[in-house]
């Protein structure tokens, strides 16, 4: 069982990393093998294991495979992108109402567009209407199981692309979503049903109904995300800085469902139902307690699975807890690996891309941690070393998957769960249900004031300089021979030289990934949507040359994009930052950046009283002129002049637009170069011909503004004369950049043009000396079968 579990597993993920998807025979294999299997006779233990694998294997990849078909063929047309459509459908899982309108799964019944298809569930957003003269109208209030018919826009789901950050397209495939757009107000929508019964959208009518009573009661209470997120699991409702304090002390999987809150509920009602079915003498001859208790047990966790939104980590839980009880009933005992192993097998055949989610690795992870730790021991743990070693286990055990997966690992979580868990577990979950579900409104005031009193302690650790360990993304062979080492330093007395496991993780700290050579730049132009966010780094130094657009309040390209991808290189801080202008759509995630890897400076043309000054110790006012050397790499900005910065408003406004005071700087080693250029315009150009043509030639350029038709002027491009153009675009975008005569012109010299919408994210390579060729790659070349960019 565990090892055809085991190979299952490793089939389903072999699958979920195919560009292509296999032939349909793999279910024939699994079955040939299994079938073989009977022929083996039992003391033949090798060629048992390796058919259990070999079945294993084949069943995860056919079965993965055939649930990926079915999937992919629910498609948006690439034709019907971008087109109106009409539709008629319901309001599925909980509407995520904001500053900006509302999001929501619309589950599609009808498509009233002739000759139009659309996939069965789709993802869009309402915004508020805004008429000219006028105040916005808000988006109504959206309810699951509604009935609306509606004139949407759609795309096909492309998410932004770049290493170390988060890949929308596979969160969505396993969602099922297969198109992303937007409600139009024009025709207007139309409510057809106020209220539709059925599965799911009763249950999530539900909980939407909870929710507002939650938040209508707690009014403007800091920490009520929290409980509304441990009641019915709606984790957008946590604060991103209260994320920021459980994320750094290791707690954040106590603000969401996890497997413990679920298990305690089940505890709870089991017990319960345990004492109370003693004293029935007829139902306790009828069936003995304790499987009364296990039964009843397994049906609050699904019941509570069910109403938090059956996450992973819900998933997990209650199979194993189902698992249990079904061997109690059936007066069976089953091992604790066995357990998890029909857990896991269980996950996967309902969900195949679980295999790609984090929580999947964590939760089973952490369990299995807990289970290794706690076996093979002689005697019984009291319950504070047991609690001591199941903390210990945890953390050294995930230690390889939290490196791998965040780079980041809390140094303080054993200390934060210690106290953490208990409060959280048996105080504020239970006081937090009891309040929602119950007319007991007020124990939501009690589990507040708990949770508040909890948060002292868990910022006062957040904010210690060494909370958190931070790494560079480890190489995969470091990750497996690193969870060996930690395995080994876990294992029990008598296993030799459990020192040596420290050796083995080694590796993941030691094993640096790759970064310029002294003489080299590294161009990073990472995949922003419709914006702009550039790494530059040399041997011993890193810039980011603008961070990208801001998406919401708490959501910006630094923090979903230049962060991480630091991160994951390595980068534990930048030197500079440039801003080329104010526009959001490149000084967007610029607070983000500086609050999370502290710049030495900012050069920037921003107006003398922006907020983004105050973020740096030096700020700097970008001008023609300034030049500096990095490792043999020399930086010069060619844009703007000093006078460009004397020029007055006039009746009101200024004398030239934001765009053309881009700061456009120039990268070059001693064979080639790159210039960064902003969103300058056709007057920015025509002053840097005037000022030096000479300066302006380079190898690769950074397609100003995007591509736009007010950019890219015939006498610019020869006189940069690049052989590459990059272009920084988003999918789709709603200024239709790249302007397609603007594109010809660079086609027309024959320059190699890349794009971020078709590539992800870019790296160019400027070489030392000239026995290097520049090179370009993009992130996007490895393709999985459901990528989008082909």
């Amino acid at each position: 069982m565990r090892l055809f579990v085991l190979a299952f597993v490793g089939g389903t993920l072999a699958l979920q990393h195919a560009a292509e998807l296999p032939e349909p025979r793999h279910f024939a294999l699994a079955a040939a093998a299994l079938l073989a299997l009977g022929l083996v006779p039992p003391h033949r233990r090798f060629a048992r294991g390796a058919l259990l694998l070999a079945a294993g294997a084949a069943a995860g990849v056919g079965l993965a495979a055939w649930r990926a078909e079915i999937r992919l063929a629910d498609a948006l047309p690439r034709a019907l992108e971008g087109e109106d459509i009409e539709v008629v459908g319901l309001v599925a899982a909980l509407p995520q109402p904001g500053d900006s309108g509302t999001r929501f799964l619309l589950d599609v019944e009808e498509v009233a567009t002739r000759g139009a298809m659309v996939p069965s569930t789709i993802a869009l957003a309402w915004y508020p209407e805004r008429a000219k003269g006028a105040d916005a109208t808000s988006a109504p209030r959206l309810v699951a199981g509604q009935r609306w018919r509606l004139t949407v826009r759609l795309k096909r789901p492309r998410g932004l692309s770049n290493p170390h950050a988060f890949d929308f397209e596979p969160w969505a495939l396993e969602r099922g979503i297969r198109a992303t757009g937007y409600v139009r107000t024009k025709p207007a929508p139309l409510l057809v049903a106020a209220q539709v019964e059925g599965w799911p959208y009763t249950l999530h009518r539900w909980r939407g109904e909870i929710r507002e009573s939650m938040v209508a009661h707690l009014g403007d209470a800091r920490l009520r995300g929290v409980l509304v997120a441990l009641a019915i699991g709606d984790q957008d409702s946590i604060a991103a800085d209260d994320w920021d304090v459980f994320w750094r002390t290791g707690v954040g999987h106590l603000m969401s469902i996890s497997g413990l809150h679920i298990t305690m509920l089940a505890a709870l009602a089991g017990f319960a139902t345990f004492r109370a079915w003693v004293r029935i003498p007829p139902l306790a001859l009828r069936l003995p307690a304790r499987k009364a208790a296990v039964a009843v047990g397994a049906l609050v966790a699904l019941a509570y699975s069910l109403m938090t939104g059956y996450a992973v980590p819900a998933q997990r839980t209650f199979v194993m807890l189902a698992t249990v009880a079904a061997c109690i009933l059936a007066d069976r005992h089953g091992s604790a690996s066995r357990v998890l192993a029909l857990a896991a097998f269980a996950v996967i055949v309902i969900d195949p891309w679980a295999v790609l989610s984090p929580g999947f690795w964590l939760s089973f992870g952490a369990v299995a941690s807990i289970f290794y730790v706690m076996a093979l021991r002689t005697g019984r743990p009291g319950k504070l070393r047991a609690a001591v070693l199941e903390q210990l286990a945890v953390g050294l055990v995930m230690l390889p998957a939290l490196l791998a997966l965040f780079q980041q690992v809390s140094l303080v979580s054993p200390i934060a769960n210690a106290f953490a868990i208990p409060v959280v577990s048996l105080v504020v979950v239970p006081l937090s249900i009891a309040g929602a579900f119950l007319p007991l409104a007020w124990l939501l005031d009690v589990a507040h004031a708990v949770m508040l009193a909890l948060m002292m302690p868990l910022e006062w650790l957040a904010d210690l300089p060494m909370a958190m360990l931070e790494t560079h993304a480890p190489a995969a062979w470091t990750v497996g021979v690193g969870a060996i080492g930690c395995a080994w330093l876990l294992a029990p007395r008598g296993v030799p030289l459990r020192s040596a496991g420290a050796i083995w993780a080694a590796p993941m700290f030691a094993v640096l990934p790759p970064s310029p050579a002294a003489g080299e730049a590294w161009i990073d132009v990472l995949d922003v949507g419709n914006g702009l966010a550039v790494i530059v780094r040399t041997a011993n130094h890193a810039l980011a040359y603008d961070t990208g657009p801001s998406w919401s309040a708490d959501i910006d390209g630094g923090n979903r994009v230049i962060v991480p991808f630091l991160r994951g290189e390595g980068v534990n801080r930048l030197d500079g930052v440039v801003i080329s202008h104010a526009d959001d759509d490149h000084a967007g995630g610029a607070f983000s950046v500086a609050d999370a890897r502290d710049p030495a400076w900012l050069l920037s043309p921003l107006a003398a009283g922006h907020p983004l000054h105050a973020m740096f110790e030096r700020s700097l006012r970008c001008e023609a002129g300034m030049r500096w050397r990095w490792d043999g790499v020399d930086f010069a900005v060619l844009h703007p002049a000093a006078a460009v910065y004397a020029e007055e408003r006039v009746a009101g406004k200024r004398a030239r637009k934001e765009n053309d005071r881009s700061c456009v700087v120039k990268v070059a080693t001693r064979s080639a170069s790159a210039l960064l250029a902003g969103d300058a315009e056709a007057r920015s150009e025509q002053e840097m011909l005037a000022r030096d043509a000479a300066a302006l030639r380079a190898n690769v350029l950074l397609v100003p503004h995007h591509g736009s038709k007010t950019s890219s002027t015939d006498a610019f491009i020869d006189a940069v004369a690049p052989s590459v153009g990059i272009l920084s675009v988003g999918y789709r975008n709603r200024f239709h950049h790249p302007n397609a005569a603007v594109l010809d012109r660079y086609l027309a010299r024959r320059i190699e043009v890349h794009r971020t919408d078709a590539e992800g994210a870019l790296r160019v390579r400027l070489p030392r000396d000239f026995s290097g060729a520049i090179g370009v790659e993009g992130s996007a070349r490895e393709l999985r079968y459901w990528s989008e960019r082909r």
